[in-house]
């Protein structure tokens, strides 16, 4: 019985801590880079990647086995190695990874865009180069609001539901997460097992909140040069 409730809690806390991991990397590029970008594709480039945040899950999970299924694109590509990702632990990283990228993209290119850029500028006329003037300043300046998308991001993530359910399916000890634990769980009516889950996740997710309200208080200093 305690396996029931410790294998969806380990699976989902590593599908989230990868996804996180990957999502704060990534989104925190593209926040920087949109921040500060001014062509004429900038509403287009937004649009793409904020998609996943708008649309149905299930619109995700097929546009997800179309270019990772055995007949997609990626997936050809990968069968031709004798690997595969659908109906896998790392399905369920990818669908938690391109569902919760959009809020950490958001957050972080929000945080960046009110960076005062003569701060910057400052930096570069001291001698900083491109790379020194992002950890010293821009980060530091961004940081509340980067930190805060990642736990927005580690929050959706761990929500995460019917694109995990469509790409990674149902599998004990491999793809089953909490959100599938619980349908599943109600599903057959196991209501005790269901309710203990979903107490699990409220406990995480208050943790979660508790975290982004200190970190929206918090203003970080611009390290010294």
């Amino acid at each position: 019985m305690e396996e029931t409730y410790l294998w969806p809690l380990w699976i989902s806390l590593m599908t989230v801590g990868t996804a996180t991991v990957i999502t704060f990397f990534t989104g925190m590029a593209a926040g920087r880079w949109m921040a500060r970008y001014r062509g004429r594709l900038n509403t287009l480039i937004d649009c793409i990647l904020i998609l996943p945040l708008v649309l149905p899950p299930t619109v995700v999970a097929v546009s997800l086995m179309l270019l990772l299924g055995d007949r997609g694109p990626i997936g050809q590509v990968l069968s031709s190695v004798g690997a595969s990702v659908v109906f896998s632990w790392p399905a369920t990283v990818i669908t938690a990874v391109v569902v919760s990228f959009p809020l950490m993209y958001l957050s972080a290119r929000g945080a960046f865009e009110h960076v005062e850029t003569s701060y910057e500028d400052a930096a570069r006329t001291l001698g900083a180069g491109e790379w020194r003037v992002f950890w010293t300043v821009t980060l530091p300046l961004a940081w509340p609001g980067v930190v805060a998308g990642a736990i927005l991001a580690f929050a959706r993530a761990l929500g995460e539901f019917g694109a995990t359910l469509m790409l990674a399916g149902n599998i004990p000890g491999k793809t089953t997460t909490i959100p599938v634990a619980i349908y599943f769980a109600v599903k057959e009516g196991d209501m005790t097992q269901a309710m203990v889950l979903v107490l699990i996740v409220f406990m995480i997710v208050f943790a979660s909140l508790a975290a982004l309200a200190y970190f929206k208080g918090k203003t970080y200093r611009v390290i010294s040069m």
